[in-house]
């Protein structure tokens, strides 16, 4: 890895992991109680948490209401996430050189 792609040593972590950490756990609010008060699916709520489901405009107003953020601020974790885990994907990355 060139100095170039150093960031890539940085792991982003998705969403539902920062709501877990940051916000449902020091606040003592359960995934069931987050679900009925911002009137999201329970099994949406659950997926997010998982890791297994994208946080989505809507979902990033409600939770922004809820918890007192933005929406900006749970659509750029989802950004960064995605971003990281599209270039670890991304076999042909490594090949493009930057234009001169």
């Amino acid at each position: 890895m060139n100095n170039q792609n150093k960031h890539w040593d940085i792991r982003e972590e998705h969403p539902g992991f920062i709501l877990r950490k940051k916000f449902l756990v020091p606040l003592g609010i359960s995934a069931y109680r987050l679900a009925k008060e911002t009137f999201i699916q329970q099994t949406r709520i659950s997926l997010i948490l998982k890791g297994e489901r994208a946080v989505t405009p809507k979902t990033a107003g409600r939770f922004a209401k809820y918890l007192n953020t933005t929406g900006r601020y749970w659509l750029d974790l989802q950004a960064d996430y995605d971003l990281e885990i599209g270039s670890r994907e991304d076999d042909d990355l490594i090949k493009i050189e930057p234009y001169k």
